[in-house]
């Protein structure tokens, strides 16, 4: 009877390892440990009044009542099986007993209650205690029976569908042990006993003081509270914290429905955006098209012939990036890059354009002088990550800042003429200035090096734009009918006229009346990484006010502008990543937050994304299907080169995107390729090629 510390370690490895076999679906007939799920999934929070609630009736365990009920889809449907400490009612066994409890009740006429949820006592004691210590996550009976529950993540629970939460488990652990896994430590005694109760071979789990937890498991501090009238205050705690999921789903659900975009739905903002691609196109409506198809005068893609060393800027956000690419061409056909990272101070964002340049030549000088070039004269390809307006290759008008930026004095103004004067003013240098080039053109030329069918490039980061090559008899706003060029959409702007109202949130409208250029780049800001976690934060504030989230009390961290970045959506929306660790990146934004709080986040983040994904996938349908139709072609086959990374990075975005097309555009055959830094090498790419189309039209 006297057992040691390692045979008690022993015991706990073997349960342990039948509680896993218990909560597989494959493993769990034969496990003695069953694991019952209870669909208990969240504890008493303290908010509500129960005693509110409608006239409720708890069938509940008293000394001996449904001790092992299999719960097969809600808390109000329970099929016994089997029954314990002295019960052998016939014809209950396999059967639904709140279904049997309904009936004994309508015989009664003058009772009217609605029985909502099924609580083992188990369970009961866990609700009880939860109530005054939110750490309660383990209800243990030690008494005419013995019995444990306990909370467990849901992606451990086979039995169950879905991997989000958690829940609670009735382990029915009294009959560890009926496949004789115990005989070992079962003495004569227990045997006899065995063999003289109603049940032999049943319920062999010995009792033991539960000090004994406190030696074996040293690293858990565990506290036992004693449980109050535990199986009936539990099964009213259950009933209560039922109700108040039940409302806080609807509340929930009418939150987040204005982001479910039905198929319809996705059809229509394709072919809206099809009609401002052609208003784009069109001379007499181009001023007042809200997408506004930029001509790039990059007319051609690689061939495999461009070679030389040339230089490529990089300007398309808060960091700068000046390049030294080479390229070679032949049997040893490379492209290698050396390249160096500078910031850009918000000060300089939004100082003056002049203030902008001057810092813009400074780090060129720095790079030059660090690569031991500074004498060389390169051409160099200028990657200008704002809506220009080109009149050639390299002359490129700003038609308005995006993404933060705010410099005076630019927009209206020649980027590639405000860059030369920054170098005169400087006089160290001087550099051959050959094209200006938007980073989603740079993404099409790099991916268009390695696949010949790459016509399209899709960037999805901080901002979002597509470009694709366009035939020259479409382009109404530029002369000649021969041959292609491709067009620089500037699709954020989609919306800007009113014709997307209908899907827009009031959360859009909180960010964008937040934002720099309010009323501007509306489709962007629905679509890119700069916008979505500001997006999230503003439904996470409005679900606080409703009581919904972190206990009703609005952070000061969450009332920041900007706090949620867009990359906690991607590692809160990570398939591996725990429950546990979504509290935890709250936590670094000071968000005290529950399990519950955490996976009502999650879902945000989730239909926000989401949605920025179909209509992303949407307005690219609308762009392959422009391409079939110039083919003139049945069936379409195009490579989409992609940068950004919403789209790298995200763990949904790109198959949500890439679906969305699928379902849209049904007749094209759309591969995406992903781009290795289209911004550095297309530029440079971009410079070759102009460089070439040059020389072949001197010659």
């Amino acid at each position: 009877m006297r057992l040691s510390d390692d045979v008690l370690l022993d015991v706990m490895a073997r349960f342990q390892a039948e509680m896993v076999k218990g909560l597989g679906r494959d493993t769990n007939p034969t496990a003695t440990v069953k694991m019952l799920p209870s669909f208990v999934r969240s504890l008493p929070d303290g908010s509500g009044e129960f005693l509110l609630l409608p006239l409720q009736c708890w069938f509940r365990e008293q000394d001996g009542l449904l001790p092992a009920c299999k719960d097969s889809a809600a808390r109000t449907q329970g099929i016994l099986l089997s029954w314990t400490k002295h019960f052998k009612a016939r014809g209950v066994q396999g059967t639904d007993v709140v279904s049997s409890l309904h009936k004994a009740l309508q015989k009664h006429k003058d009772i009217d209650v609605d029985v909502l949820a099924m609580v083992n006592d188990t369970v009961g004691t866990m609700m009880t205690c939860g109530y005054d210590d939110p750490r309660c996550e383990v209800g243990l009976i030690i008494g005419t029976g013995t019995n444990a529950c306990y909370m467990e993540e849901m992606r451990h629970i086979d039995l169950v569908e879905g991997d989000e939460g958690r829940m609670c488990i009735n382990t029915e652990w009294g009959a560890f042990g009926d496949d004789g896994a115990l005989d070992d430590l079962r003495t004569e005694f227990d045997r006899e006993l065995d063999l003289g109760s109603l049940n032999p071979g049943k319920q062999l789990y010995p009792k033991r003081l539960h000090k004994v937890v406190r030696r074996l498991v040293p690293n858990c501090d565990v506290r036992f509270l004693l449980s109050q009238s535990g199986s009936a205050k539990g099964a009213a705690m259950v009933t209560a914290v039922a109700y108040r999921l039940a409302a806080q789903r609807k509340q929930i659900d009418a939150v987040l429905a204005p982001f479910l975009l039905s198929l319809e739905t996705l059809r229509d903002v394709m072919n809206k955006m099809r009609t401002e691609l052609e208003y784009g196109l069109k001379r007499e409506t181009q001023d007042r098209a809200t997408v506004k198809m930029l001509p790039t005068y990059v007319c051609g893609t690689p061939d495999g012939t461009e070679k030389g060393k040339y230089l490529a800027l990089d300007l398309g956000g808060t960091n700068f990036r000046v390049l030294l690419v080479k390229i070679r061409s032949g049997r040893r056909r490379s492209v290698r890059m050396y390249n160096k990272i500078f910031a850009i101070p918000l000060e300089i964002m939004q100082g003056t354009g002049e203030e902008l340049f001057d810092h813009i030549v400074q780090c060129i000088a720095d790079f030059l002088e660090y690569m031991g070039i500074k004498g060389a004269r390169l051409p160099l390809g200028f990657t200008f990550s704002f809506p220009c307006r080109q009149a050639s290759i390299d002359k490129g008008t700003l038609v308005g800042w995006t993404k933060g930026f705010k410099a005076t004095d630019c927009e209206g103004e020649d980027v590639v003429d405000m860059l030369r004067e920054a170098i005169r003013r400087r006089n160290e240098f001087d550099l051959d200035i050959v094209a200006v080039v938007n980073d989603t053109v740079g993404t099409m030329m790099t991916c268009g090096y390695e696949d010949p069918n790459c016509e399209i490039g899709l960037i999805a980061g901080t901002g979002s734009n597509v470009c694709y090559m366009e035939d020259m008899k479409n382009i109404e706003i530029v002369e000649g009918n021969e041959g292609k060029m491709c067009i620089n959409t500037e699709w954020g702007g989609f919306g800007d006229n009113g014709c997307i109202d209908n899907i827009r949130t009031k959360y859009d409208k909180e960010v964008d009346e937040g934002s720099l250029n309010a009323g501007k780049q509306r489709y962007e800001k629905m679509t890119s990484g700069m916008y979505l976690g500001e997006i999230v934060r503003q439904i996470l504030i409005d679900l606080t006010k409703q009581g919904l989230l972190f206990r009703g009390q609005i952070s000061e961290s969450l009332r920041k502008r900007g706090i949620f970045e867009t990359k906690f959506l991607s590692q809160i929306e990570s398939d591996r990543l725990a429950l546990l660790q979504v509290r935890r990146i709250l936590q670094q934004l000071g968000l005290d937050s529950t399990c519950e709080d955490s996976i009502i986040v999650k879902e945000v983040c989730g239909a926000v994304s989401r949605r920025a994904a179909q209509l992303c996938g949407a307005g690219l349908a609308a762009i392959v299907e422009k391409k079939r139709e110039n083919r003139g072609v049945e069936h379409l086959q195009i490579t989409v080169g992609v940068d950004g990374t919403l789209y790298k990075l995200h763990p949904h975005f790109s198959r949500v995107l890439q679906e969305t097309v699928r379902e849209l555009a049904p007749r094209c055959d759309v591969t995406f390729m992903l781009s290795e830094d289209g911004s550095g090498k297309g530029a440079a790419l971009i410079t070759a090629v102009a460089k070439r189309l040059h020389n072949v039209g001197q010659k």
